[in-house]
């Protein structure tokens, strides 16, 4: 991946909430749902979400800042710092982890080996924290994440997995994926890979619990007299009828149309109207000024404004 900080167009010292701003508005730009048909846009959307996903994650923006990782996050490798044969050879005889000699190595693997088993014995090696634990990022789209699908992620090695988003997935959920985190020394197990899911926002839909919700504009004429509009849901696009004299704020439900819950049924969607004036309209506003002297009325009164 490219520099993040190029790739969304923020300098190093931006503070989150501006790298933040700066994903967001790339990401109404570009989103796929947007640009159909346009493979450069979702390429470049999908290259925004990654660099996105990178700077949010604390720990490795600053690895990255300090130049200790690269940026798909692999560790860069450090020059050996010894002169001479000497240090060479003092690097092969105790430079590493487990001691001077083979009998030292030997006793490591066989003490990690039996502090795994320990802490799958006791539950501890479900947590985050075991040696062969891995935790990776992966960004799944708004209505992916709400219908389910299956996504690849890269784990260590270059090793590529299937994961499965089970339907109604929310940001900032983590999926376990038993038995597949870091390969580590012979007679150790790996520990389980952990998928740190990012939902990215969706330019029109928000999700309450496992409802869909939508502002939709709908024109005088519609609020007035009624009518069929098209509204789109997260399977599609769906003809919905506007009842006479609605208003905005007007709520319109869509059963069945949310989010899928374990026993499958479903969520609603929830459409809010806003009616919208038409724009330098000479005709609409003569006729308003004629109207209003007539039929004026407070729709603050109500409210007790």
């Amino acid at each position: 991946m490219k520099d993040p900080y190029q790739v969304l167009g923020v300098a190093r010292t931006s503070s989150d909430e501006d790298i933040k701003k700066a994903y967001r508005k790339l990401a109404r730009e570009l989103h796929p749902d947007l640009n159909p048909g346009d493979h450069k846009a979702e390429e470049r959307f999908k290259e925004i979400s990654a660099a996105y996903d990178f700077l949010s994650d604390a720990a490795k923006r600053a690895q990255f800042d300090a130049g200790e990782i690269d940026a798909s996050g692999a560790q860069k490798r450090r020059a050996w710092r010894g002169h001479g044969p000497g240090a060479g050879a003092g690097a092969r005889r105790g430079g590493g982890p487990f001691g001077d000699n083979v009998d030292d190595i030997l006793s490591e693997l066989l003490r990690r080996k039996e502090r795994g088993k320990a802490q799958a014995k006791s539950g501890a090696a479900g947590g985050f924290g075991g040696d062969g634990d891995l935790r990776v990022s992966l960004s799944v789209g708004f209505t992916d994440a709400c219908a389910g699908t299956m996504r690849r992620v890269t784990l260590d090695r270059g090793r590529v997995v299937e994961v499965r988003i089970p339907p109604g997935t929310v940001d900032g959920q983590t999926l376990r994926l038993k038995g597949q985190g870091r390969v580590g020394f012979i007679g150790v197990e790996p520990g389980d890979a952990y998928v740190d899911i990012k939902v990215e926002p969706h330019p029109h839909f928000t999700r309450r619990d496992r409802d869909i919700l939508i502002e939709i504009p709908i024109s005088v004429q519609e609020a007035i007299l009624g009518g069929k509009i098209t509204v789109p849901t997260i399977d599609g696009k769906v003809t919905v009828t506007v009842p006479p004299e609605s208003n905005t704020g007007s709520v319109l439900r869509l059963k069945g149309r949310g989010i899928a819950a374990a026993d499958g049924s479903r969520g609603d969607q929830l459409v809010t109207l806003t009616v919208v004036l038409p724009e330098h309209d000479a005709e609409f506003r003569k006729l308003v000024e004629k109207w209003g002297p007539r039929h004026g009325y407070d729709p603050r009164a109500k409210s007790g404004l």
